[in-house]
């Protein structure tokens, strides 16, 4: 039930649905009550939110710090691992689909990148994790690993952590199984930070591995940096819901595990 009040709450916080509620007050205040100018200042509050969060200078700025504290791993220069975690994410279950087209959103490239990483370290193996979603008879970790395997990775260097919802829990699955051994934690950029918070606390020392990366460096078309895209609204949510994360992290996880 806690987990479901978290995520229900922490979705209303976010970007979209938090403009929307500013702007169903604004719309009520003008209808039905005096209060005329409060109304349309809330409604211009709301239509100022949704221009600005959603053009590229502005989602980006806000994403781009929250990405870019750790390097994309290189096949070069690390000790080798047995591990490679891969963290669970967006997902759905429809067998009629290409395996790959089950995950969505961050979720693929998590996959891929833990994939390169995997064969780029021979004779390790791939941990998937991630609980079922309440509707959903297959797990995250076990949609993952199918989409691992359809990719050529074999059944035997697949491990499936199928209990966890969420990276606290994950944290804990990991050392339960691995211990002190090395490994490489792959996860979206954003979802990094405070993801290697949740391990390390845990006494873990993971090598980080950032996908998924979102914030745009590269050139871009005039008209894509100036016109509101919902991509870039959804960078906006993304940074919004990281920094909502660590704020969470920072008032209710214990202090890290020394030794």
């Amino acid at each position: 039930m806690l987990f479901i009040l978290k995520k229900t709450f922490g979705g209303l916080l976010l970007p979209l649905p938090f403009i929307l509620v500013i702007m169903a007050v604004a719309l009520v205040l003008l209808w039905m009550t005096r209060w005329q100018k409060t109304g349309k200042v809330f409604f211009l509050l709301s239509w100022l939110l949704l221009l600005l969060l959603s053009i590229q200078p502005v989602a980006d700025s806000l994403l781009r710090p929250i990405e870019t504290g750790y390097p994309t791993y290189q096949v070069t220069g690390h000790t080798p691992v047995k591990f490679v975690v891969v963290l669970g994410g967006g997902y759905t279950y429809n067998p009629d689909w290409a395996p790959s087209s089950n995950l969505i959103s961050n979720s693929l490239p998590r996959v891929t990148e833990g994939i390169r990483i995997y064969r780029a370290n021979p004779g390790s193996k791939m941990i998937f994790t991630g609980a079922q979603a309440m509707t959903n008879p297959v797990s995250s970790a076990a949609v993952a690993g199918k989409v691992a395997q359809s990719l050529g990775v074999p059944d035997s260097d697949i491990i499936l952590l199928d209990k966890p919802r969420d990276t606290h829990q994950e944290a804990l699955e990991v050392k339960a199984l691995i211990a002190d051994q090395p490994f490489v934690l792959v996860t979206s950029a954003n979802h990094l930070p405070r993801a290697m918070v949740f391990f390390r606390q845990q006494g873990l020392h993971p090598i980080p591995a950032p996908a998924n990366q979102l914030a745009i460096d590269s050139p871009l078309n005039p008209w894509e940096r100036a016109l509101p895209q919902a991509l870039f609204l959804s960078h906006s949510e993304r940074a919004w819901y990281e920094t909502l994360g660590r704020l969470w992290q920072w008032m209710t996880s214990p202090a890290p595990v020394t030794k």
